[in-house]
């Protein structure tokens, strides 16, 4: 499903895995929303992701999320 969000944008929630999560993502975790700013790899296709918060989420290559994700919008002229 896709929402639109301010500024011209749409969100739509994606499932992601460590081979698909990309910068700016936003996960839930316990219940917090939580955007990714910077992405580690790891052994056997593992990810470790960091937040803004400045907390860490490490996942395995077969763990499976979903995340919401930011597209902008793209005007086309008549």
């Amino acid at each position: 499903m896709s929402h639109w969000a301010p500024g011209g944008a749409l969100a739509s929630n994606v499932e992601i895995t460590a081979a698909t999560v990309l910068r700016g993502d936003i996960i839930q975790v316990g219940g917090r929303a939580c955007r990714v700013s910077d992405l580690f790899q790891l052994p056997q296709g593992a990810k470790q992701l960091l937040f803004e918060s400045g907390e860490l989420l490490t996942i395995s290559g077969r763990t499976r999320l979903v995340a919401v994700r930011m597209t902008r919008r793209r005007w086309r002229s008549p």
